[in-house]
């Protein structure tokens, strides 16, 4: 299918790895112009725009900080002086701290401070994302964003209550941005991935770990980041222009 993306410009939240490397890659198969945010890893950052490059569209790796309001005007004002527009925004970025999820560790024992840091980082960030992109989109009278959720938002996964919080209010603000947006021509989706074969999901989680997720799932297989990819990059497209307010879970069947 022609996805109609061919010259358009992206901008993908936290794409030097994982479902935003894919999500990259997918819309430089598409010949887009790619905008790729980093927040640490600039070599890995370069690595995705030569891979962005390589598939047959234009690409670029911005630095932006979720913690940083100043940061992500900067990054959506480098896009624009670069390409003029931002047809997409697929918000992807997500910063966890310093530490892992732990499912060992109790609701009570996760200090406020980290409380406040996952909503305020992840959550505020996001809405700060969102405002950044929004005068160029209403200006063009058109424009996609995609929200990248998670699966912890339905499905209780111990030791991950404050990314599930964060994420939750991402869904609570969904239906206004739906509401408000869609005069001005422009759609709001979520894509909600399970279990998903990142890079830092085989690291961190045990074999045995993955093997019980994906024996519940219908599918029986976890989702690769590419499988999310393809459901972002067709939301975020021209050919999905009536579709808004949907959540698409990408998760195997895993809450039929």
């Amino acid at each position: 299918m022609e996805l109609g993306l061919s010259g358009k410009v992206a901008l993908v939240t936290g794409g030097s790895s994982g479902i935003g490397r894919a999500v990259a890659i997918a819309f430089g198969r598409e010949q887009a112009k790619v905008a790729i945010t980093y927040r640490t890893n600039s070599q890995a950052a370069e690595a995705t725009v030569g891979r962005i490059r390589e598939a047959g569209g234009e690409g670029i790796a911005v630095y932006m900080d979720l913690a940083d309001e100043a940061s992500i005007k900067a990054a959506h004002a480098a896009v624009l002086d670069r390409w003029g527009q931002i047809d997409a925004l697929i918000a992807n970025a997500i910063h966890w701290g310093a530490d892992a999820p732990n499912p060992g560790r109790q609701i009570e024992d996760v200090p406020m401070s980290e409380w406040r840091a996952m909503v305020d980082i992840n959550l505020v960030g996001t809405v700060a994302t969102i405002q950044a992109v929004l005068p160029a989109m209403r200006q063009q009278g058109s424009g996609r964003i995609v929200l990248v959720s998670s699966d912890v938002v339905d499905e209780p996964v111990p030791g991950t209550a404050h990314y599930a919080s964060a994420k939750g209010g991402l869904h609570g603000m969904f239906p206004a941005l739906v509401g408000e947006l869609g005069p001005a021509g422009i759609g709001v989706n979520i894509v909600q991935p399970g279990l998903t074969t990142t890079e830092k999901n085989l690291e961190r989680m045990p074999q045995a770990v993955r093997d019980m997720v994906a024996a519940r799932v219908p599918t029986r297989r976890l989702s690769t980041p590419e499988d999310v990819a393809a459901a972002i990059v067709f939301l975020a497209s021209p050919v999905a222009r009536n579709i808004t307010g949907e959540t698409l879970k990408v998760n195997g069947g895993w809450s039929w």
